[in-house]
Parts: C-alpha cells; structure tokens; sequence
C-alpha cells in the first residue's frame, strides 16, 4: 500500500466589484536552477532595492536602505544564472535612490559579484550598473555651454565610480540633458565625449517617456524615427564601445528594425517588457537579448526557458516566456512608471524582503485591485515560490486595508495499492 499526501491552500480574495472568492493557489512552477553557464541569450535582470522597515522611506527623505536583504536578492538572481542590472530604473533611480546611496550599491553590488565571479563570468557579466547625471538638479542647470559642461561632468563622475567597481556601464538617458540640448548635435557630441573615454564597450540606454515623462524629445526630437536616426548615427560612429543597446519604448516593430541595423558585434538588450517573449525567440535572423525589469519577477521561469535555448529546445523556451507575458502586461500597465511598486511586492510575497516597503514610499504606486490581480497572475504563472507563504502575507496585507481575508489549508492522505 502506498500512501500519500497533499496539501491545498485557499486564500479570500476580493473581486472589484468587492465580492470575495476563494483562490486555490497553484503549486509553484517546475522552475530549475543552471548547472553549467547560460549562453544562448545575454541577460540581465534589472534589480529593486528593499528600504529598513523601520527606517524614513517618506518621499523626499534621503534612501534608509537594508543593504542584507539587498543583496541577499542579488545573490538569489545571481543562483539562477542571469546578470543583473543595478542602480537602474527599477531600484528607483530618480524616484527615490539618491547620488549617495547609488554609489553605495554600486560597490557594494560589485564587491558581492567579485565574490562569485570567474574568468568565464566576469563581474561585467554578472554586474552592469547605470550611469546618469541625477546628482544634478534638471531645474537649477541652464540650456546652452555651461548646462552641456555640467551634464558632461556629471556622466564622468559616475561612469568613474563605476568603472572603478569593476561592473559593466550603462549610460542611461538623462533628464537634465533632455532640458539643456538644444538638438540631435549636441547628443552626438556630449555621448561622443564620453564613448571615446569610456575604458571598455558599454551599453547605451533609451529610455522612453512611458518610464519617464521628463525624457520627452531625447536625441533631439519627438519624432521616434528622426530620434532613431540619430541614434544610430551615434553607435555607428562607436561601435568598438559599445558592447549593446537597450531600447525601452515597449515597440517591438522598432526594436525588430532596430536590431537588424546595429553594426556587427553590437547586441539588441531588449527593454521591452510587454513583448520580450517574441523578441527573445527572435525571427530566425536575428533575436534581441534582455535587459528587464520584469526579469527580476520572474527569474525562475526565464532561467529555465533560456536554459532550454541552450539546449535547443526553443519552442518549450517560448512557451515558458509566453507563460509570464499577463504578469508582466500587469505589472508594467500605465502609469508604467509605477512597475516598481508590483517588484517590489511580488519580492515580498516570496519571501526576499521582511515588509512591503520602498524607499520615498512608492509602495503606494498601485491601488489594493492592482496587487491582487497581480497576485491572481503570479500565482497562475507558478511564480508564488513559497505559495503558503504568500498566501498568508496576502491575507495580511488584505485585512491591513480593510478587507477580510483568510488562509485555509487542507491536507489530505490518499492511498493506493502498490503496482
């Protein structure tokens, strides 16, 4: 006789229409860590930051960071064999990370990737970091040469912290470069400057206005296809030092054209966090690599569907990637900027952090509707890692904002005669 038990776990959820149902929770997915180095894709994670719970994460207050569970959650994306991408969009720069904490994480980060990193995984493939000019206030620099001067110096000294560290730059889009240029030349001229200094090839971020509204007209104008040309005039020029380019206008059409013009060598890092399945599958030509946020929701299931890339088995790749998409069309829906919010609290529910909490308080960026949907398509994705877990933080932060919300779990003992 073989006996046998299992478990199910209920939670009370509400509907919008303010009703409650019960949700079975699935168990979490067959998810697999690599056992050798992933090479069929180059990817990176772009990685939150987690605030102390009893520290002054109010807007405006300077970053009070738990640097533990930090980069405890860097470890963790690291074990599943992806790099990461730090002090980007999604550990809230400009909402929140400050010039002081960046560099804190940038070395701290660093220092954490030298420990595990090898001659064939590098600290720059374990670690790239973003490069900006937020030490600078946009309202206070000036249009015209001395505005230039002060963006220009600003991309110096933090390219220098980074390069220092050891980690790959990012040169991220800039929001008082936005407001200083005065057209598509003084881009090429001000990131020229810099890719001709820069000591190693980088990767060169556009971020649209969908992430941030203060990037409108970047590389010269508002039009996407007299802004692309410039863009690529740029890379062309530099190709040597640029080792990729990562687009976040959520335009997959573009992004296909796109890589398909870059000079040899340069990769595509998909920023594309709606349609980031096709275009990693790629059209049989070409296909982009990644550099996302909603990697760091996911990083179980897109390390085991590249895994399957690299075990030529793309059409099983696909569907895992595919099996993710609500989530992420969830997780990053307008106001995208608030994606964070969703990150960080997916972290949450899965154990990687003690409280939902973010620095300057933007785990107030989504409404209670938001999350439990978000709940609904992460446990249907099989991404609830610790699904009682979750369960019960659900139920807790539920009933914190006024809805009653319990965790039931059943087991039961089934048996059956032996073969």
């Amino acid at each position: 006789m073989t006996i046998t038990s299992t478990q199910s776990i209920t939670l009370t959820l509400p509907l919008p229409t303010g009703e409650l149902e019960a949700l079975t929770l699935n168990a979490t997915g067959p998810w697999r860590k690599p056992t050798e180095l992933i090479t069929s894709r180059k990817v990176y994670a772009a990685a939150h930051v987690t605030p102390k719970v009893l520290g002054n994460n109010v807007p405006g207050a300077p970053a009070d960071i738990d640097w533990d569970a930090t980069l405890a959650f860097r470890r963790e994306l690291w074990s599943w064999g992806v790099g990461i991408a730090d002090v980007m969009d999604t550990a809230q720069r400009g909402m929140g990370l400050d010039w002081a904490a960046t560099q804190e994480l940038i070395n701290r980060s660093a220092a954490e990737a030298a420990l595990i990193a090898t001659p064939e995984r590098t600290v720059r493939d374990l670690l790239a970091c973003g490069a900006g000019t937020d030490q600078l206030d946009p309202a206070t620099v000036e249009p015209g040469e001395a505005g230039l001067a002060a963006v220009l110096a600003a991309y110096r000294e933090q390219i220098a912290v980074i390069e220092a560290s050891g980690a790959k730059v990012i040169i991220m889009a800039s929001r008082a470069l936005a407001k200083v240029a005065s057209g598509p030349a003084d881009y090429l001229a001000l990131y020229g400057t810099l890719l001709s200094e820069v000591k190693e090839p980088i990767v060169l971020h556009w971020l649209g206005t969908m992430f941030d509204p203060a990037l409108a007209g970047y590389w010269g104008s508002d039009d996407v296809a007299a802004a692309t040309a410039t863009f690529q005039q740029l890379i062309e020029a530099h190709a040597a030092k640029v080792d990729g380019v990562k687009v976040s206008l959520l335009d997959a059409g573009h992004e296909v054209a796109l890589r398909a013009s870059l000079p040899e060598g340069v990769r595509l890092y998909t920023g594309d966090d709606f349609n980031y399945p096709e275009l990693i599958a790629g059209d049989g030509t070409h296909y982009s690599d990644a550099l996302l946020g909603i990697f760091a929701a996911i990083t179980p299931a897109a390390s085991t569907a590249l895994q399957e890339y690299d075990a030529g088995r793309p059409a099983e790749a696909r569907a895992i990637l595919d099996s993710t998409r609500d989530l992420g069309l969830h997780i990053f829906e307008a106001p995208t900027y608030y994606y964070k919010t969703g990150i960080a609290f997916l972290a949450w529910l899965n154990g990687f952090q003690a409280g939902f909490q973010m620095i300057g308080g933007l785990h107030a960026g989504r409404d209670v509707n938001h999350l439990v949907k978000l709940f609904r398509l992460a446990n249907t994705a099989g991404l609830l890692l610790q699904p009682e877990l979750a369960a019960t933080r659900m139920a807790g932060f539920l009933n914190a904002a006024g809805v009653a919300s319990e965790v039931n779990t059943n087991a039961a003992v089934l048996e059956g005669a032996d073969a």
